[in-house]
């Protein structure tokens, strides 16, 4: 069958939203001015600033009076339990799965943080499997990662589709995997002058209705 290899941060799941949440709740039960929420969102840069990183700028808050145990355990469990999945992105999987598509996550980041997003959500119960690099020993853009998905569900990456909303984690890397690609845009536009993907969608959905209407082997 034919593959569709999506992020979930910010693409199937609104990742940015629940870690606000979560992050304005830690500063509330840890007696933090609510202030510091902004500059901590922009330091986890969607997630892609590294742990340790944010647990410095984390511990450094209000004089270093919050623990490192606290921040670590915080970290560990992060935002998994408070991501939703949007109704019109659960029913176009849906579609995907019924029109043929093998579906799989593949996504940076710890095992039991990203399976814990995964079953709240109920993407487990939809997609065909899913990546995580903490086990996959890469992370997204190595192309290893793709493979490695592909692998999961006994698929290959030729003429494959990736959606995500990072052009260079998910799209510049798509192209060198020999996969199309549709970038979500959650309305952001297009900056990036050496690399294009194949297709550009507002959001989840309608880049999920746009895999199911391609052509298998257009390129």
């Amino acid at each position: 069958m034919p593959l569709l290899m999506l992020d979930p941060h910010n693409t199937l799941v609104d990742r940015d939203a629940a870690s606000r949440e979560a992050v304005a709740g830690f500063l509330a039960a840890h007696g933090l001015p609510p202030d510091d929420l902004a500059g901590l969102m922009s330091v986890d840069a969607s997630g892609y600033t590294p742990r340790q990183a944010v647990a410095e700028a984390m511990t450094e808050r209000d004089g270093g009076t919050v623990t490192g145990d606290a921040v670590r355990t915080f970290l560990d469990r992060g935002a998994a339990d408070r991501v939703t999945l949007s109704e019109p992105t659960r029913d176009a999987l849906a579609k995907a799965v019924a029109a043929g598509r093998t579906c799989v996550i593949v996504t940076n980041g710890l095992v039991a943080q990203q399976e814990l997003k995964i079953r709240h959500t109920g993407l487990d119960v939809i997609v065909h499997g899913w990546v995580i690099s903490d086990s996959a020993g890469r992370k997204k853009p190595a192309p290893e990662i793709f493979h490695a998905a592909a692998a999961e569900v006994g698929a290959t990456v030729r003429s494959s589709w990736v959606v995500g909303d990072s052009a260079h984690a998910d799209i510049r890397d798509a192209t060198g995997v020999d996969a199309r690609s549709v970038w979500v845009s959650n309305g952001r536009p297009w900056t990036e002058p050496t690399f294009r993907p194949t297709h550009i969608a507002v959001d989840a959905a309608s880049a999920i209705h746009h895999v199911i209407g391609a052509p298998e082997t257009a390129r």
